[in-house]
């Protein structure tokens, strides 16, 4: 089964200052485990960039590079967007077919937006997704902690495996590659 690795939006303006997700240093952390992980097992890694027009992370600013502390490799494949979900009107689909590839494994920010939509999205379209419960993360909404919100969809994704595609929510130590 081909597997690739979705990175989503682990850039600068969400892991700093006034938009910094929570428990964002760990949260990278995991992800570079993954994401090493990964690539030993020639499992090909997505960096996926969200940008909007007049915001931290309008595209090529300060905000919208890629976080420092995230670890990249030049043969990382790059996806650019403007939603939430990865897949719409981008080249997402066409580098990862769902005919090359079964599984996706998601990680990245924001928990209840870009994380959820794409989680969302790759299930419909037909791919197994693994969600690492333990790399995602987000803000406090004003009405629920970034802790809940991210207990909450790990819950609530895990609850979507279908006929033809399924949803695991699994530790990132725990995703076999």
């Amino acid at each position: 089964m081909s597997t690739a690795l979705l990175i989503i939006d682990v850039q600068h303006a969400l892991c700093s200052g006034q938009y910094q997700c929570f428990d964002i240093y760990r949260v990278i952390d995991t992800i570079n485990q993954l994401s090493t992980r990964a690539r030993a097992a020639g499992v090909p890694v997505v960096l996926v960039q969200h940008e909007e027009t007049d915001s931290p992370l309008a595209y090529g600013a300060e905000g919208w590079q890629l976080a420092g502390g995230l670890l990249t490799t030049a043969q990382d494949l790059r996806v650019r967007k403007t939603t939430p979900d990865a897949f719409y009107q981008t080249d997402l689909g066409k580098l990862l077919p769902s005919e090359d590839f079964e599984r996706l494994i998601i990680c990245g920010l924001q928990t209840d937006y870009c994380v959820n939509a794409t989680v969302r999205k790759a299930h419909e379209l037909g791919y197994d997704v693994v969600l690492a419960a333990d790399a995602h993360t987000t803000l406090d909404n004003g009405n629920m902690s970034a802790e809940d919100i991210i207990a909450e969809h790990n819950k609530d994704l895990a609850h979507l495996t279908g006929a033809t595609a399924r949803v695991d929510v699994k530790p990132a130590a725990d995703i076999i590659l």
